[in-house]
């Protein structure tokens, strides 16, 4: 297939195009500028997501879209953080939907980025892709953005939400984050620790992601979590213990407001999503347990 890429330098976009690349796929990547590491024999043109639709002669011929493009969220929540973390997201899909409106031959499928954010605080409710949306700056996000991306479906473009959870992998993603303190024997649960963590294996992220873009009866929404989410306590024991180290000291949730702000909202949120439609539809998960996932992320055989 010809696919076109969006946010192709990110976290998981890097691990896709080295998937579909193997796989024998053409890609086309959009973006703002190159960047260190994209793949040499993929294609690229700039493209900035808020300002308008992308080059037409990049979207030309293209089999498949698989957009990833957006600003990070995990950083302070100023009033222009915001701004861009929503304009990214919501304007930049609509202007992409714009594009493919006016080709003459269109893609045949969409696969759009949106998070587990949609579902908002939720206690220890189960979380599949029928439950409604949530509430809050993130929920609201999420539901414009994948609003934007539905968009694209009268056009005839089957389309592919992928609610995507805390990513588990390598050189980048949560791990770089949680890992000092933890190395340090300093981490912890975040206060009480009873909130759910829906996490996923970067490998079965990825996975997941090339077997929407090949199965036809995958439409709509796509929870990217592994079968098991567990607490934040159950993630932190299973971390220290895969390093071999304590975890006795934790987090309080006065001192990540004082830290991140609003943003800490996105760190206690419980969200127990389970991916209801990915097994249904076959996939069979790499990384199903969290044991495993670590020992794999850590490069340890610990389960």
């Amino acid at each position: 297939m010809h696919i076109v890429v969006t946010g192709a330098s990110g976290f998981i976009g890097r691990r896709l195009c080295d998937r579909l690349l193997a796989a024998g796929h053409e890609l086309h990547l959009l973006g703002r500028a190159p960047k260190k590491g994209l793949p040499a024999s993929a294609a690229f043109s700039t493209w900035t997501p808020e300002i308008g639709p992308p080059p037409a002669a990049a979207l030309e011929g293209a089999d498949a879209i698989i957009h990833l493009a957006g600003e990070p969220v995990g950083q302070r929540w100023t009033g222009e953080v915001k701004r861009r973390i929503r304009s990214s997201r919501v304007a930049g899909t609509a202007n992409l939907v714009q594009g493919l409106a006016a080709l003459q031959q269109r893609p045949r499928i969409l696969l759009s980025a949106s998070a587990i954010g949609y579902y908002g605080e939720r206690g220890n409710e189960e979380l599949r892709e029928t439950s409604p949306a949530g509430t809050g700056f993130l929920a609201d996000v999420c539901r414009e953005w994948e609003a934007a991306a539905l968009a694209a479906q009268p056009l005839g473009l089957r389309v592919v939400l992928l609610r995507t959870g805390v990513v588990l992998g390598e050189r980048g993603g949560a791990m770089e984050r949680m890992l000092p303190p933890f190395r340090l024997g300093v981490g912890g649960r975040i206060g009480s620790g009873e909130h759910w963590m829906s996490w996923i294996h970067a490998d079965d992220a990825v996975g997941l992601i090339e077997f929407a873009l090949n199965e036809a009866k995958i439409t709509g929404p796509l929870n990217l979590t592994a079968p098991e989410p567990v607490t934040n306590a159950q993630f932190t024991s299973a971390l220290a213990h895969a390093l071999t180290r304590p975890a006795i000291l934790p987090v309080p949730v006065t001192a990540l407001r004082l830290l991140f702000g609003e943003m800490s909202e996105m760190l206690t949120a419980s969200q127990r999503v389970l991916p209801a439609a990915a097994l249904k539809a076959g996939y069979k998960f790499r990384y199903p347990k969290l044991g495993p996932a670590l020992a794999s992320v850590l490069g340890s055989q610990t389960a």
